[in-house]
């Protein structure tokens, strides 16, 4: 067996370099051939069926977290617990608790657990549990009831606040509270409607939380009835409050509320009427409302722009 390339000048331009396997007499035969090329390929052939015979990994599921589902107001909800990272790594170590409302996981659970671990991850607030609670109808389970005609006519369900609240005091934290290493700590957080639901919590049974978060509160509610409501000097847990590009009476309802607080209230107010829609206010000031009311010693934050914008504040951050 040899080969031989033609290139004779006499052949034609179709001819030239070609290559092919001149048979002599001692040449071998076809058969010959093709089996000495399986013998010179085999081992490459094996190497590749073995790449192929090895198992593909196989999907894990990724827990993210547990959920109950409680019943409130003759309706059935998650409540939804997601527990820090090292949750399971200290067994005598306690968390704080944070109860986000509109929690459930096709309503802010993801984007709230996902800013709570951003903030952990640069030290900008401490690491949490994580308590989403499912709403099912907002007006009816977030806001008291209206004088104002066409709000009752818009949401004719609206004005069991009071209940759901009890709810929440009576049923949904004591359960967290027993099963899960609490430190005695617990803040809420709401926004829209659920931010009204915050400031009239802080109003009516302050010391059922330790810190509030109210973004965007829904003050225009019932002719701005909340902030119209008498504070006393009582000193309240800490309030972060925010106001976005709502205008109106929502921005009336919330400067009524400020010239209200007493000068010893401890409270941070993030002024973006300038910065933020209302649909986006939740999303660009929780971080920001964590910063501040689970503080860290971290002294790097202001290097990388992480920075707590309270426009106005009083009390112990005045």
């Amino acid at each position: 067996m040899f080969l031989v390339i033609a290139s004779e000048a006499k052949q034609s331009r179709a001819a030239r370099n070609t290559l092919w396997i001149a048979a002599s007499p001692a040449a071998p035969r076809n058969d010959e051939l093709r089996m000495s090329l399986s013998l010179f390929l085999l081992p490459f052939f094996a190497a590749a069926a073995a790449a192929s015979a090895e198992p593909e990994p196989s999907p894990q599921p990724l827990t993210v977290g547990e959920t109950v589902t409680l019943e409130v107001l003759g309706v059935e909800r998650s409540v939804n617990i997601i527990l820090p990272l090292d949750y399971a790594k200290d067994p005598e170590k306690r968390w704080p608790v944070v109860y986000q409302l509109d929690g459930a996981v096709t309503q802010d659970l993801m984007m709230g657990v996902g800013l709570l671990r951003w903030n952990a991850l640069w030290g900008r607030s401490a690491d949490a549990i994580l308590v989403g609670i499912e709403t099912k109808n907002r007006q009816r389970e977030l806001l008291p009831a209206t004088q104002d005609p066409a709000e009752r006519q818009r949401y004719p369900t609206a004005g069991e606040s009071a209940a759901f609240r009890a709810w929440i005091a009576n049923t949904a934290k004591p359960m967290i509270e027993a099963r899960y290493r609490h430190d005695g700590t617990a803040f809420l957080v709401g926004e829209s409607a659920a931010g009204h639901f915050v400031v009239e919590t802080w109003l009516q049974d302050p010391d059922l939380f330790t810190g509030y978060v109210a973004i965007s509160p829904s003050l225009q509610w019932d002719f701005e009835a909340l902030s119209r409501r008498p504070l006393g000097d009582q000193q309240r847990p800490p309030l972060y409050l925010s106001l976005a590009d709502e205008g109106g009476a929502t921005e009336s309802g919330m400067e009524r509320l400020l010239a209200a607080l007493p000068q010893n209230q401890p409270y941070c107010f993030s002024d973006r009427r300038k910065d933020l829609r209302h649909a986006t206010a939740l999303h660009g000031l929780l971080p920001e409302a964590l910063h501040y009311l689970l503080p860290t010693k971290a002294d790097w934050l202001a290097d990388y722009g992480i920075v707590l914008r309270c426009d106005r504040q009083g009390g112990d951050g005045g």
